[in-house]
């Protein structure tokens, strides 16, 4: 299982440097180099990369829906006006509960908030798993 966390952070990492450089406005033509530089980057282990290449080309590819989601259940706060990292981490949370049934929610959330304690602010962790419960409530019919 601890692969599957690191290919988590993994994809977090990609998801932030895809984001920052649309931010930037120079989005990439080729996630998957984006992807292949942040593995060179992180030295990261050959059985960590398809989970993780697998869950930024699924964000990737329901980007409009998955953001959907999270504003539908993000009172008061548009995708585009949160932490480049704590809206990177929803869309990857948000993408595990649609597309991952086998990944039961409450391991989804409990991961998206173990990232947020070590990569966002202090109030991020409680932020991220109010709106992932509620997803998850919506989307799985599940309580964490």
């Amino acid at each position: 299982m601890a692969s599957r966390h690191r290919s988590r952070e993994i994809a977090l990492q990609t998801l932030y440097a895809l984001d920052v450089a649309r931010l930037r406005g120079r989005a990439p033509e080729n996630v998957d180099e984006v992807f292949d530089q942040v593995v060179a980057s992180f030295e990261v282990p050959e059985a960590v990369r398809p989970f993780a290449a697998e869950l930024v080309r699924g964000v990737g590819s329901r980007e409009e829906e998955i953001d959907a989601l999270i504003s539908a259940h993000s009172r008061n706060w548009r995708t585009e006006r949160m932490a480049v990292v704590d809206r990177n981490l929803l869309r990857l949370a948000t993408f595990e509960l649609l597309a991952r049934l086998e990944t039961p929610a409450p391991v989804v959330l409990d991961e998206a908030v173990e990232l947020a304690r070590r990569y966002c602010d202090d109030s991020s962790p409680a932020f991220i798993n109010g709106i992932l419960d509620a997803i998850a409530k919506e989307t799985r019919g599940a309580a964490s």
